[in-house]
């Protein structure tokens, strides 16, 4: 089943906790602090592939787990980082999150992206042992995963993409030149999904040709198959569209299909087209030409022209050569494109150092990254783990701040928004 659109919810792993652990051994005396440190949670990644073609398997999977990292032991024992989750997609798809801004664009082939990390290990208590600190009680929580809600979206990637009205031919001329075995009947829509296939024009050149189902009028406001597969054009560097030679106005059924792609969210007439008759086979050059003459007088200038038969091969071989060099201008341009000097952006790091006090109501929330990641590696159940995170609050200067805004003995501290954890000052 060909799904060109999912949502799913990815959930890296936990990391795991440090543990509080002394060394208990016969003939030692007065063993010290030996609890290690947790793993860290896996990482969700995505990888593209072009053994992919659909986004079906989402549509089961809705929620997506990376292996929790574990926690330490005695002995120092550091607990076994969990593993990373590996997300297998299609090439061409993008991947936004729930405010609708792209993650990722997957548009080659091998390429992988982490999209969520996983959570760092908490220490244990060996890792906190010094000079002034000889028995240390407190360990700290592993640091939760990212948890995302993501949207999915496939858009194909090929050289070619084949358009026109229903029964124009298209799915006869993809597997006329390729391996591809798309269905082909005598009735409008037999097409319901993109196909995809591979021509071998000679020993060192092909063409990926997108065969995309066929377009109506009214299909750029959702009519017939609507917008769901305009955009598998909006990525192809060419787009052929084919014309059957026995509409009785063809000038009008290629105004048509224009109209459609001007109306899409991209305006996508700006894509380089070629303009090619259909099912010629029994008509004579005569009648051709007068077809040829009347689409030349609302086809732009320049646009190439052909008219073949997909289910002989008439005229289809040369055709598709015309058409590799045009794909060759365009890579050559987006290769210019990407291969121009970008110039950087330069804007200030952000402080992990940084916080701010709120006073809200009779209590006191202090927020900053840096802080807000101790206070989730903090047991709050634990004095030990406690005390230590007001001693890390005073070495940033918060407890200072706090005095000067005159807060009160016993008054709630919060961390956090929403709240981590709360102290009493």
């Amino acid at each position: 089943m060909f799904i060109d659109k999912a949502s799913v919810k990815v959930i890296a792993g936990d990391g795991g906790n440090g543990r509080v652990n002394f060394r208990h051994e016969k003939f030692v005396d007065r063993g010290g602090p030996d609890g290690g440190d947790g793993g860290d949670g896996g990482n969700v990644i995505m990888f593209a592939s072009r053994n992919q073609n659909t986004l079906a398997s989402f549509r089961y999977h809705k929620e997506l787990l990376a292996e929790e990292g574990k926690p330490g032991d005695k002995q120092k024992k550091h607990g076994r980082s969990g593993k990373d989750l590996v997300i297998h997609i299609p090439v061409g798809t993008i991947v936004k999150n729930a405010e609708g801004v792209v993650l990722a664009d997957f548009n080659e082939d091998q390429q992988k992206q982490i999209i969520a990390y996983g959570g760092k290990g908490g220490f244990g208590n060996a890792h906190f042992v010094s000079s002034r600190r000889q028995t240390p009680r407190v360990a700290e929580k592993g640091e939760k995963g990212e948890q995302l809600e993501l949207y999915l979206e496939l858009k194909v990637i090929a050289d070619v993409g084949l358009i026109g009205m229903p029964n124009a031919g298209k799915s006869t001329l993809l597997g006329r030149v390729s391996n591809a075995r798309p269905e082909i009947a005598d009735y409008a829509f037999t097409t319901l999904i993109p196909n995809l296939g591979v021509i071998d024009l000679d020993n060192s050149s092909s063409l990926l040709i997108a065969d995309v189902p066929g377009l109506i009028e009214g299909a750029s406001d959702g009519k017939g198959l609507g917008i769901d597969f305009l955009r598998h054009v909006e990525r192809t560097k060419v787009l052929v569209h084919l014309i059957d030679i026995y509409n009785e106005d063809v000038a009008a059924v290629y105004k048509t299909i224009q109209t459609e792609l001007k109306g899409y969210e991209v305006d996508l007439t700006e894509r380089p087209q070629v303009v090619v008759l259909n099912k010629i086979d029994g008509f004579d050059d005569e009648l051709i030409q007068a077809k040829m003459k009347e689409l030349k007088r609302v086809i732009p200038k320049g646009t190439q022209l052909f008219a073949i038969s997909a289910s002989s091969g008439l005229n289809v071989k040369p055709m598709f050569f015309e058409i590799k060099k045009i794909v060759d201008v365009q890579q050559a341009a987006q290769k210019e494109i990407d291969d121009q000097e970008v110039i950087p952006t330069l804007r200030l790091p952000e402080n992990m150092n940084s916080w701010t006090i709120e006073k809200d109501e009779n209590h006191f929330v202090v927020t900053g990254r840096k802080i807000e990641r101790f206070a989730e590696r903090t047991d709050f159940d634990s004095n030990h783990g406690v005390e230590r995170l007001r001693d890390i609050m005073g070495k940033m200067g918060i407890m200072h701040q706090l005095r000067r805004m005159d807060v009160a003995p016993e008054q709630k501290i919060s961390i956090g928004k929403p709240t981590i954890g709360s102290i009493q000052y």
